[in-house]
């Protein structure tokens, strides 16, 4: 019985050096009106976007909600610049002028990892011995316009995939007649990756090669000519040219299958081994795969399958927007969207007709101005902005950020929970996982207004005084140290009864700084209390919903649901010490010319925190910097 057809076509695509590949998936894995356009032909992607939609009839971009674009090159934040052609663009701003409601980008070898569980034996082809392990390993190698290495790790009921950069590995020659192909690239490559061999222009580098060692003349064929003579057998070097890149390959491919232990086979793809059909599979690829000395029994049980699906690239790409869109309808989906549902009964009844539309329609929530937002819920204008205030943000448009980032990801951020019968190396990639999952998700989400006012009241302060209890004590204590270290008047309060007496004596020149993670703290409520009483500015690290948030001058917002009732929190006091970093260094930048001379201690202190930041003779020469330039070394690196 066939799936059923959605309700929106989607829009896959695969990008590549040369061609771009389009088709509209109207139901799971089945494609239609699958286009190929030459590259050259279109001055960007959008154009090549437009000219493909242009061809459809009755079919345009306000027709399409979802779209997934596999792109050879690697993909790390919003700005995608292609290795192998000229075009470049923003994700976000490519899903606004194509007015789509989800655009996600992911690499061309991880969309064709992706795909591997997925496709059926018809769609495959085993050559040579092994059985492949069920949920283990599987390593991915092809070669096309460049060569392409990933893997998939099994992580739950799905699977974590690899993107690598592993084409660029050294080569290493096997024998004399690959030394003397080593030293002729050497003439014009100062490195020699398995890349340069293993590619359409890797075959025309052999041939050459090959030409040069016998002392022949020379002869000027490219990849598509030279295989064809291999295949039908009319020029002996063309096939010995094919059978040392299949070979090579043999060498490439069982390198990574020893590094990943990929039990769960090696899969080969990409655009030159399928075409070679059944000359493959009598090439040297598989002797040569299974060459590996005394680990020669161990290569011979792992297997070995050609990919032969025409549109396994594009499989992995909708696998990959139907888990974001997947992610993004449930519980765990935008960061936002999970906490307007947690949200929902601590609100005002108007403000929770405003969550119900929002969760209902957030595309229109993030497009619409406020009239129309309150005109759509019911409720007047002021009742949108105390909804988003609600939720720890500044207003409509510090909600709407947050709401963007969450919406418009290339790939889902997980948590992954932790049971009784994960093993110790499990557990120990689950915590680590759980961790960096929700750091960034707080990146994301910070709101750096929030942080630079935070870090003006401390600058501008004689003193900070620290309030936290149980778990988060160590936090407080933490913080103190941070603010010493750095030549700020700083002492924390972990006690509840001194904090009573502490908070009768403060001054309004000092600014308090409170961190919980629930934010219902009895004692703490009461030092908030009191510190406002006598004119003191309250901060608080907590929770978006929490009384605490609401009380204090300013809420420094850390959401992230953690089971207390089974372990001591874990990553949100982590995050909250991240919280506390993101000030110490905010405060030191914005202290500049007051920061004491210190000594050599404190500057390699002040190089751990914040690392690429200037030293600090710099510093005093910067005060009043945005909290902007403060979180640059959070944001991902270029590779």
């Amino acid at each position: 019985m066939s799936e059923p057809r959605f309700d929106h076509p989607r829009l896959i695509a695969d990008i590549g050096g040369t061609f771009a590949r389009f088709a509209l998936e109207v139901a799971p894995h089945l494609f239609e009106h699958s286009v190929s356009l030459r590259c050259a032909d279109y001055s960007d992607f959008h154009a090549a976007v437009l000219a493909y939609l242009s061809g459809l009839n009755g079919v345009t971009a306000g027709n399409i909600r979802h779209a997934a674009v596999a792109i050879a090159n690697p993909v790390s934040g919003d700005l995608v610049r292609m290795t192998n052609y000229h075009w470049q663009f923003s994700i976000e701003e490519m899903r606004e002028r194509l007015h789509f409601d989800n655009l996600v980008v992911v690499n061309d070898f991880t969309a064709l990892a992706m795909s591997v569980p997925s496709l059926s034996v018809k769609q495959l082809r085993q050559f040579g011995g092994g059985v492949a392990v069920p949920r283990s390993v599987v390593g991915l190698i092809g070669a096309g316009t460049g060569l392409g290495v990933s893997g998939l790790i099994p992580a739950g009921e799905g699977w974590i995939a690899l993107g690598t950069e592993g084409g660029h590995t050294s080569f290493s020659p096997q024998d004399e007649r690959e030394v003397a192909i080593l030293q002729y690239a050497w003439r014009q490559y100062s490195h020699v990756s398995f890349e340069r061999l293993l590619s359409g222009s890797g075959i025309e580098l052999i041939f050459y090669a090959l030409t040069d060692r016998a002392g022949l003349p020379e002869r000027h064929l490219e990849a598509p000519e030279i295989t064809r003579l291999a295949l039908d057998g009319s020029d002996a070097l063309c096939r010995e040219s094919i059978d040392v890149f299949c070979a090579i390959l043999g060498t490439a491919a069982a390198n990574l299958a020893v590094s990943q232990g990929a039990f769960g086979g090696i899969y080969i793809g990409g655009g030159i081994v399928p075409r070679l059909g059944l000359y493959f599979d009598q090439s040297p690829f598989r002797k040569r795969f299974e060459d590996k000395g005394r680990f020669a029994e161990y290569m011979k049980g792992i297997p070995t399958f050609v990919i032969t699906a025409a549109d396994a690239t594009l499989i992995g790409a909708s696998v990959i927007l139907a888990s974001q869109l997947r992610e993004l309808d449930g519980a765990n989906g935008s960061a936002i969207l999970g906490q307007i549902r947690r949200a929902l009964t601590s609100l005002s009844p108007a403000e929770q007709r405003v969550a119900q539309h929002v969760l209902a329609q957030p595309r229109s929530a993030l497009n619409d101005p406020i009239a129309q937002i309150a005109r759509a819920a019911d409720v007047s204008q002021p009742t949108v902005i105390r909804f988003c205030r609600s939720l720890g943000c500044e207003g409509l448009s510090d909600f709407k950020l947050r709401l963007a980032s969450g919406l418009t990801g290339t790939i889902p951020i997980t948590h992954t929970q932790v049971t009784g019968n994960d093993s110790m190396l499990e557990l120990g990639a689950k915590v680590l996982g759980n961790t960096a999952s929700a750091i960034l998700q707080a990146r994301d989400h910070l709101n750096r207004d929030s942080m630079d006012r935070a870090m003006r009241l401390i600058a501008e302060s004689s003193r900070v005084e620290i309030y936290a209890v149980g778990h988060y004590g160590a936090v407080a204590n933490d913080a103190q140290f941070k603010f010493l270290r750095v030549g700020v008047s700083a002492v924390a309060h972990t006690d509840p009864r001194l904090q009573t007496l502490a908070a009768n004596l403060l001054n309004p020149d000092v600014v308090v700084l409170i961190i919980s993670s629930s934010g219902r703290i009895a004692e703490l409520l009461a030092v908030a209390e009191k510190a406002q009483e006598r004119g003191v500015k309250v901060i608080a690290i907590t929770e978006s919903q929490s009384p605490l948030a609401r009380k204090a001058d300013l809420a420094l917002i850390v959401d992230h649901v953690e089971d207390i009732a089974t372990q001591v929190p874990m990553i949100s006091r982590i995050l909250h010490l991240l919280m506390v970093d993101i000030l110490v260094v905010g405060v030191t930048l914005q202290r500049g010319s007051n920061v004491p001379a210190l000594g050599s201690d404190v500057t390699v202190g002040l190089d751990e925190v914040a690392p690429g930041q200037a030293s600090i003779g710099a510093r005093r020469k910067a005060p009043g910097i945005s909290v902007a330039g403060t979180l640059a070394h959070l944001a991902p690196r270029s590779p």
